[in-house]
């Protein structure tokens, strides 16, 4: 029954043994009952609400910013298309998560706890530590009963679907058929009519040139163009100007100084007589009994403790180590074992402590005193604190006016930005159809380009472009969208067109030849030999090309293929000998099997996946006018 984690630190075992974590699972009602009116997506009976739509979508967002890094581009969750693909993923979540419970899959609370309990992101050298938990959660914005809902979730979805993807299937045979196609080399030689050589006879007639021009005008539109100057207002900004007292930095230690201190622990041993939660009350009197009995015999002979943790502890993790637990915090244990011991003095011997597991004896054997780290130490991280803090202070009252002069003084971004404290940055030209950035995001984009901004000359509305940060813009100079004039592109449609011409010339000359070197004739050539291509190996060949040297008939050597690359003429390639795989190490196959089956896993679980999906009732809600924030 406690036994649940093997070749793990004793300490840890028996953590997960007695600690009960605050589970309050509350599952979909969360989102259900929080009073959110609009639905935007049903499965079946279950509603997927705005809030819980909103909140997957920041942690896609989140996900993808700490990918991309500088490059993301906020942008991406203002299409569509992309918050139509996050609420269809947690469709199909609530849809896996209905379906593993119909079919009676579950998971414990124990199981909940030493999964959570084994991050190393909330652990503190090697052991959970709730503080740790509860602050690494609420940096992701997230309650421990949220967190432990989605990792119950999670299980119970895996479940279900580690069902149908490893359980994929694949015969030896197979793999050593995939294994001889995959790994016969064949040596070819290769040839290429050389598009270039065509290219002074590639005549191009004024009069086709001016046609394609006129027929393909998208190809040279200039889009619409604004030069603007622009304000940056923003709390990082602020933070760089302040510089807090030293007695702030005092005040802020001594206000929190439980934040730069180790919590007290405290060195434990106990003695369990375990109860099920389901016994009777027959078999609960009886497991007192016998704990009283004990509670006797060790209070009678205090130094035998150990001995007697051995010999009658149903705590198999701690029972071989005299009872032993290690070192542990408060609130590392369920509330009345962790009552008792920071209760207690060291050598003191415990009254009988009842709990969930049962009946304890508990003898405290060491005590390690809280203690603070030293102002010197994190006065650099407490000056950081005050800085942002009082930034952000700053911002909140100083935004509205900077919105308000903005709009009021909306010939000149001036007064806002002395206002603040801040420069007006000029000379960035910025097209309509760019790609949005983080400064320039779709949101100022569509700001710049509206007509209030281009024809009435005044300033953009402040846009926030990422948390505690402001831009307005001004527009100096506008150039609408136009066409290039038709002498500034016809060289380059002349170089087009020649290059079209010369591509077909050799092409029409190398399918001849081609076909004269299939019939078997002569042909004086030039030819790159020796070179050894295989399906496994990379090739600086065209993958199309490849396959048809693969795909080719090689049953009369040598054999040739041919086709167009458009960057340089006509290839031809002929295959002058193939050498297939003599011998297949087991050890090769065995990996080509495990591959096999994981893809024939994926595809029971694509399969398993298409079939849940169109039997259930999914709607979806649409994001045309893309009016989801």
């Amino acid at each position: 029954m406690f036994n649940f984690v093997h070749e793990r630190k004793r300490v840890v075992q028996v953590v997960l043994v007695l600690i009960i974590l605050p589970f309050a699972f509350w599952g979909l009602d969360s989102y259900q009952n929080s009073g959110d009116a609009g639905v935007m997506a049903t499965v079946n009976d279950t509603q997927i609400g705005q809030a819980e739509f909103e909140d997957a979508l920041m942690q896609q967002r989140r996900r993808m910013q700490e990918l991309a890094g500088e490059n993301f581009d906020p942008a991406l969750f203002d299409r569509p298309e992309i918050k139509r693909s996050v609420l269809e993923g947690l469709a199909t979540q609530h849809l896996l998560l209905a379906n593993a419970k119909a079919e009676g899959l579950t998971v414990s609370d124990e199981q909940i706890a030493q999964i959570i309990a084994g991050v190393g992101a909330f652990q503190k050298d090697g052991r959970f530590d709730k503080q740790m938990y509860e602050a690494a959660l609420r940096a992701q914005g997230m309650s421990p009963e949220l967190f432990e809902y989605r990792v119950r979730q999670d299980i119970l979805n895996r479940q279900l679907t580690d069902a149908y993807a490893q359980n994929g299937f694949a015969a030896d045979t197979t793999a050593e058929t995939l294994i001889r196609l995959n790994e016969q080399q064949r040596v070819v030689s290769v040839s290429t009519l050389a598009m270039d050589a065509f290219l002074k006879s590639a005549v191009v007639a004024d009069a086709d040139v001016q046609k394609y021009y006129e027929q393909n005008p998208q190809q040279f539109e200039l889009p619409e163009r604004a030069q603007v100057e622009y304000v940056l207002f923003s709390a990082d900004a602020l933070a760089d100007k302040i510089e807090p007292a030293a007695a702030e930095i005092k005040a802020y230690y001594d206000e929190h100084l439980s934040e730069f201190s180790t919590q007290e622990q405290r060195q434990a041993a106990h003695i369990l007589i375990a109860v099920a939660a389901q016994a009777s009350e027959a078999e609960k009197q009886a497991a007192k009994q016998q704990a009283e009995l004990l509670l006797a015999d060790v209070k009678s002979a205090p130094a035998k403790f150990a001995a007697l943790a051995k010999e009658h502890s149903q705590d198999p993790g701690s029972a071989v180590n005299g009872g032993d637990l290690g070192m542990f915090a408060r609130g590392m244990m369920v509330k009345p074992f962790d009552d008792a011991v920071f209760s207690m003095q060291v050598g003191q011997i415990s009254d009988l402590v009842q709990t969930d597991f049962g009946y304890h004896i508990i003898k405290v054997t060491a005590v390690k005193p809280s203690k603070a780290q030293p102002l010197k130490e994190v006065s650099a991280l407490i000056a950081q604190r005050l800085r942002a803090q009082q930034a952000a202070d700053q911002f909140a009252e100083l935004a509205e006016r900077f919105n308000d002069t903005v709009y009021e003084q909306s010939d000149s971004l001036k007064p806002a930005a002395e206002l603040v404290g801040a420069k007006v940055v000029s000379g960035q030209w910025l097209s309509r159809d760019q790609q949005p950035g983080e400064l320039w995001s779709a949101k100022v984009l569509e700001a710049v380009f509206s007509e209030d901004a281009v024809k009435n000359k005044r300033n953009t509305a402040a846009v926030e472009v990422k948390p505690n940060t402001l831009l307005a813009a001004h527009v100096t100079t506008y150039q609408p969208a136009s066409v290039r004039p038709f002498a500034e592109v016809a060289s380059g449609i002349r170089k087009l067109l020649q290059h079209r011409a010369a591509l077909q010339a050799a092409e029409e000359q190398g399918k001849q030849t081609l076909a004269g070197l299939q019939a078997g004739e002569k042909k004086k050539m030039v030819w790159k030999s020796g070179l050894k291509l295989s399906r496994a190996q990379r090739s600086d060949l065209d993958p199309t090309l490849l396959q048809q040297i693969f795909l080719a008939d090689t049953s009369k050597l040598p054999a040739y293929v041919g086709m167009v690359d458009v960057k340089s003429g006509y290839v031809i390639v002929r295959i002058d000998s193939v050498k297939d795989v003599e011998s297949i190490d087991p050890a090769k196959r065995e990996r080509y099997t495990q591959q096999m089956r994981q893809v024939t896993g994926e595809a029971l679980l694509s399969a398993y996946l298409a079939d849940a999906k169109a039997a259930a009732d999914i709607t979806i809600k649409a994001f045309a006018d893309d009016n989801v924030k």
